[in-house]
């Protein structure tokens, strides 16, 4: 497996018309790790972690600068396919947001825009497959035309990450996924974190310092648009190089 960063970024700064919500952003991101995006509200975490598969383009307002490889590709270049960088790019949100279709449809929906389903058999196998990478399966087997709706808070956000899983991206962007859950949804969430890892590279943005320790063995911290240091999770939080790291670990900024 490749040693080379599945992600880099260099002097990214993004602007939200004449405001600044990054500023000069330089980040390597490992491939099939968990790393994860820390710091107060409104720091640019988010921000970052949509600059990455470009859903800020949906933003009128906003301009993205300096250079985001995915892979080796600028994912700005004129010639990228937006469409296709973000099935390659999946993303989970921070609410649980199934669409209001069928369970099997919730999965099936992105393959069948992506022209991955040649068959029933394929449809079938892309959802157990999915389905089951999210750890959901079992629960879900035998109601799969029911509504996505119709789950509870916890399975919704496992079926968005079904969902996520089925258009085979090598990359998961996930935005809080588990702020609206109750803690054993959450700890559902975060054991089906760290299997994922195995096969994907994952970026969580969290309010929770604890999550981030638990889940990822990167870490990053953000404060006011500004990248203040990333590094290994541990050393970050036993040892952090700046001073506002330590403040904001030790609650001083929060």
């Amino acid at each position: 497996m490749s040693k080379e960063p599945i992600i880099t970024t260099r002097n990214v700064d993004v602007f939200y018309g004449d405001k600044q919500a990054l500023n000069g952003v330089t980040l390597d991101v490992p491939r099939n790790k968990v790393t994860s995006l820390i710091g107060p509200s409104g720091c640019g975490k988010s921000t970052f972690l949509r600059s990455i598969n470009r859903m800020n383009d949906l933003v009128d307002i906003c301009r993205v600068e300096g250079e985001i490889m995915v892979e080796g590709k600028n994912i700005y270049d004129k010639d990228v396919d937006v469409v296709a960088l973000r099935a390659h790019i999946g993303m989970v949100f921070q609410k649980p947001n199934p669409f209001p279709k069928s369970i099997f449809e919730n999965v099936i929906y992105g393959p069948k825009i992506h022209g991955m389903i040649k068959s029933k058999s394929d449809a079938e196998e892309i959802v157990e497959t999915s389905l089951r990478r999210a750890g959901l399966w079992k629960e879900v087997a035998d109601r799969l035309q029911e509504p996505g709706t119709s789950l509870s808070g916890g399975q919704q956000q496992r079926l968005c990450i079904a969902r996520a899983i089925a258009v085979k991206p090598s990359i998961i962007l996930m935005d809080e996924p588990a702020s609206a859950l109750d803690p054993i949804a959450t700890a559902v969430i975060e054991e089906l974190i760290d299997e994922l890892r195995q096969n994907y590279t994952i970026i969580i943005v969290t309010h929770s310092m604890q999550q981030a320790a638990r889940v990822s063995q990167r870490t990053a911290f953000f404060h006011m648009g500004d990248l203040v240091e990333s590094g290994a999770t541990k050393e970050l939080f036993t040892s952090p190089r700046d001073e506002r790291t330590q403040n904001y670990i030790s609650g001083r900024i929060g």
